[in-house]
């Protein structure tokens, strides 16, 4: 059992956090709103602190789960960040979707004080972390991947070492551009379908039973159908993994149209006010075309 920091606690590291608590280890979680820490500790019987610093003191392994590159900077940076109080030997574990630059930048300034770095950013949305069955990519130094791969088996379905420190960064991207593409066509496939005058929930029920099926298609038809989305993984963070990825691409001279029109479209949901939407809400693009209810 490991002394653990735990730094972000959204929709994802909050259950996270919980599944190394229950599994044993000392876990003492940091939020940029307190009051959410602190209810964090009283359910799993953790520690909290006000800063990333005090958060990381004496911790082996220090866990973030934040928003973007920006977020991520402030957590780590400063007089009260989480590199002011690591430990020369302990491995930081960086949960969030983030740019392989700034990835590499951290990791370059955490290895020069003695830290060790493991970009491991995770899919399965808010059910996998609850439910502790998320899929993890990995990019980093072996022993400091191996070190901290029966941690992160706390909250992992499936868990892959990809190479140096980015690597698993780029394998997110690779994750995002698939769901992108994937519920795209799944958006048009059920707008047709109950165009069409079938019963789009049964039509899916089928189609995933062939070479047409995919979580997606299991998990997000229905409530495409029954225009639920308030919940999920929300069309804000999805637009700002797929712009990621397209600033990737374009730094490698590859083109991404597929990626890049789906973005585009995710840009029309958030004008039709879906930003916090799920990104199945794709769909609400054919909805407004055709004056339906939103």
């Amino acid at each position: 059992m490991a002394k653990i920091a735990f730094l972000g606690l959204g929709v994802m590291g909050y259950p996270m956090a919980g599944h190394l608590q229950a599994a044993g280890h000392n876990v003492t979680v940091y939020n940029r709103t307190a009051a959410k820490a602190e209810a964090w500790a009283k359910q799993h019987d953790g520690g909290f602190a006000p800063t990333p610093r005090e958060a990381v003191a004496d911790a082996e392994f220090v866990m973030a789960c934040v928003g973007n590159d920006d977020d991520l900077r402030s957590v780590v940076s400063g007089e009260d960040g989480a590199f002011a109080g690591m430990a020369a030997d302990a491995v930081f574990v960086d949960h969030t979707t983030v740019s392989a630059i700034v990835t590499r930048e951290l990791a370059a300034t955490g290895a020069a004080a003695g830290f060790g770095w493991v970009d491991a950013p995770v899919s399965g949305g808010q059910a996998g972390a609850e439910n502790g069955q998320l899929a993890i990519m990995c990019g980093g130094a072996e022993d400091h991947f191996s070190a901290a791969e029966p941690i992160m088996d706390a909250y992992a379905k499936a868990i892959e070492h990809f190479g140096d420190v980015g690597s698993g960064q780029l394998v997110k991207m690779v994750n995002q551009v698939c769901i992108g593409g994937l519920v795209q066509a799944m958006s048009e496939a059920v707008f047709f379908a109950m165009e069409a005058g079938l019963d789009a929930k049964k039509v899916a029920g089928l189609v995933s039973q062939g070479a047409g099926g995919s979580w997606q298609l299991a998990n997000r038809a229905g409530t495409m159908v029954d225009n639920e989305f308030n919940y999920g993984f929300a069309v804000d963070w999805m637009r700002k993994d797929l712009g990621i990825a397209l600033q990737q691409a374009k730094e490698m001279g590859v083109s991404l149209p597929v990626t890049a029109m789906v973005d585009q479209f995710y840009g029309e949901v958030q004008q039709l006010g879906g930003g916090r939407w799920d990104t199945s809400s794709l769909i609400q693009r054919f909805r407004a075309m055709k004056g339906q209810d939103l």
